[in-house]
C-alpha cells in the first residue's frame, strides 16, 4: 500500500466455505498470509505485506468486528451483511464468490396445507425472514434453529423453511422443494466508515487490488 506503510489495515475473514473461495482470491491479489488458515488453529494471521493483517472468524461476527473497527475491512456472505443489518459498514464490492441463493422452502403443498392458519417459519436468519414476510403483508410465526434445517417440515416443527440453497440436493433429499428466493447471494468486501475516512489511501489501494483480482 501506498505512504510508506503509513496505514496498517486488519481483514477480517470467514471461517468455512468462504475462506476457501477467499484463499484463490488472495493468492491473485498478491496477498499471501504467512501461515495457512485452512490448518492452523490460530485466529490472527500477518501476510506477505507488512501493512496488513488477517483475521479468521465466524461469519455472523465478521460485521460486528468491521461496524466497531475490530477490523478495517472483512468479507462476509450478503446473507449474513443482511441479517446484521448495520450502519457502519460500507459495501463497495461484490467479490463473486461462495455464490447461492437465500430461499423459503418446503413441502410441494406446505402452503395449502397450513390454510388459513399463521405459517410457522424455520430459519436462522429471523431479521431477514420477518422483513421478507413483513413486505408481503404476512405474518409468520419464527422458529430460530441453526442447524439441519430440512427436518423441521419433515417433523411437523414448521411449514417452512428459509435458508441458502447452492444445488438443491439437499432439498430434494428431503421431500422439499424451492418456493421462493429472497435473495441472489455472493460474498462482499465491506469497510469500516471510520476507516475508509482516517485510511482512505490504503483502503482504496486495497479495493483497487481486489477489483483488479476480481476481474481475472
Amino acid at each position: 500500500m501506498s505512504e510508506a506503510g503509513k496505514s496498517t489495515l486488519t481483514l477480517a475473514l470467514s471461517k468455512g466455505r468462504i475462506l476457501e473461495d477467499t484463499l484463490p482470491l488472495l493468492a491473485a491479489a498478491g496477498i499471501e498470509p504467512k501461515d495457512d488458515p485452512l490448518k492452523s488453529r490460530k485466529l490472527r494471521f500477518e501476510t506477505n505485506r507488512p501493512d496488513l493483517s488477517m483475521l479468521v472468524i465466524r461469519a455472523a461476527d465478521v460485521p460486528t468486528f468491521v461496524e466497531y473497527g475490530a477490523a478495517d475491512l472483512g468479507i462476509a456472505g450478503k446473507d449474513v451483511l443482511m441479517e446484521h443489518n448495520g450502519n457502519g459498514l460500507y459495501e463497495p464490492l461484490d467479490l463473486g464468490i461462495a455464490s447461492c441463493k437465500l430461499m423459503v422452502a418446503g413441502k410441494p403443498d406446505a402452503i395449502e396445507q397450513a390454510g388459513s392458519r399463521r405459517l410457522r417459519v424455520a430459519t436462522k436468519y429471523m431479521e431477514t425472514t420477518r422483513r421478507h414476510f413483513a413486505a408481503k403483508g404476512q405474518q409468520v410465526e419464527l422458529i430460530k434453529l441453526y442447524g439441519s434445517m430440512e427436518l423441521a417440515p419433515l417433523v411437523g416443527l414448521a411449514d417452512l423453511i428459509v435458508d441458502l440453497v447452492d444445488t438443491g440436493n439437499t432439498l430434494k433429499a428431503n421431500g422439499l422443494v424451492p418456493l421462493e428466493t429472497i435473495a441472489e447471494i455472493s460474498s462482499r468486501l465491506v469497510v469500516n466508515k471510520a476507516s475508509m475516512k482516517m485510511k482512505a489511501g490504503a483502503v482504496k489501494e486495497l479495493l483497487a487490488i481486489f477489483e483488479q483480482a476480481t476481474a481475472k
